[in-house]
């Protein structure tokens, strides 16, 4: 049996967010098999559920853009020393060098681990995210991104782990509760009627939102009946990004079939009730976790044909992939889904428990190697 590991993930914060949850996934599977979790970061909320599945935090400013930041290297360095780790994982730019500097001179010196999480722009900054001894690519959309971009890297180094649903938290037998279904239409009574696109997302122009209530009217033009929600898009801050998009609804004669929220945690219930989920971001995302889930729970997904959205529409959905910022391509398969929509075939991977073995047993091999 590996001897206890203690690892110490080192991310910005802990507020919210991709990077964020992985951090804890991985925490807790490490307390599940008897190792010892640390995360180093600047706090937020979710250190009160990481603690309490079992691992340590220390609050410790690594992800801050600022010059003082470097002044807190010799501080790192202090507790990197005292908490002697066998692994040190860092999630995001400025913590890996952060942490690549802290290490040297420690003796014996930690294994060094970093996780591409997204798409980031080329450049000497980003290139601390491949000079781990081993890299993790959550797709092969960002294996292949960091190769084509840092060639001198070692492509064996590179290690895709795609992120992993929970798959219980989406059932493919999902039964809506009829009081849950009731409450949803009497708060959003525009939803009602007719077929719901939903798209999923951050209230970020990045994210689609205009294409998607571009698409909506150009359902309409067509005659079919469609309503759209823009699921987690209504969020502080964003008030006049929202105005801006209703307004365009308005002008497109499509306001009254749209309904843009805060985010919920109901999403696998709104899932089970649309009849396609977009995923339409302009720029490439590095995984795509909201394909997975819609798709393991059978519901259709349409989404441009880029990055680790269209790897995995490919893969497990070919009909929902159409061809980047092509509007009639993304309208043809719109009305195309909603009048007869190919079954999603069940499919076996991409689950949590796959995510954290993969990750642990990555860590086992550079302390343990064979």
């Amino acid at each position: 049996m590996p001897r206890p590991l203690t690892v110490v993930q080192l991310l910005p914060a802990l507020e919210s967010g991709g990077v964020e949850r992985s951090t804890l996934e991985i925490g807790r599977a490490l307390v599940a098999a008897g190792h010892r979790s640390w995360v180093v970061s600047a706090g937020g909320r979710l250190v009160e559920r990481l603690e309490a599945e079992g691992s340590s935090h220390i609050e410790f400013k690594v992800g801050a853009k600022s010059l003082l930041t470097l002044l807190k290297l010799p501080a790192l360095r202090w507790l990197l020393r005292e908490l002697k780790p066998d692994i040190v994982h860092a999630r995001s730019r400025l913590p890996a060098w952060m942490a690549r500097a802290a290490l040297v001179g420690l003796k014996p010196p930690p294994h060094f681990v970093t996780t591409a999480h997204g798409l980031n722009s080329p450049g000497r900054y980003s290139a601390v995210m491949t000079r781990g001894e081993q890299v993790i690519c959550v797709s092969e959309s960002v294996r292949t991104y960091l190769l084509q971009h840092y060639p001198r890297t070692d492509p064996d180094k590179l290690v895709v782990i795609p992120r992993g649903i929970e798959p219980a938290d989406f059932p493919a037998d999902l039964c809506i509760d009829p009081t849950w279904r009731r409450e949803f239409f009497e708060r959003y009574p525009q939803l009602q009627g007719a077929p719901i696109l939903t798209l999923p997302g951050r209230g970020t122009r990045l994210k689609g939102h205009a294409e998607a209530i571009e698409l909506l009217a150009g359902l309409a033009g067509r005659g079919v009946d469609a309503r759209l929600l823009l699921l987690g898009a209504a969020e502080a801050g964003r008030e006049s990004y929202l105005a801006e998009l209703q307004a365009l609804a308005r002008g497109r004669g499509v306001d009254q079939q749209l309904v843009i929220t805060p985010p919920r945690s109901d999403v696998a219930q709104v899932y089970a009730l649309s009849a396609c989920i977009l995923q339409l971001s302009n720029k490439p995302e590095a995984f795509g976790r909201t394909v997975i889930e819609a798709l393991h729970m059978g519901v259709p997904v349409l989404g441009f044909d880029h990055g680790g959205v269209g790897e995995l529409l490919h893969e497990l959905y070919p009909v929902g992939a159409v061809p980047l910022a092509d509007g009639p391509a993304l309208l043809d398969a719109a009305q195309a889904l909603l009048e007869a929509a190919p079954p999603v075939a069940a499919f076996a991977g991409y689950r949590l428990a796959d995510m954290q073995r993969a990750t642990l047993a990555l860590y086992t091999g550079l302390v343990e190697p064979h």
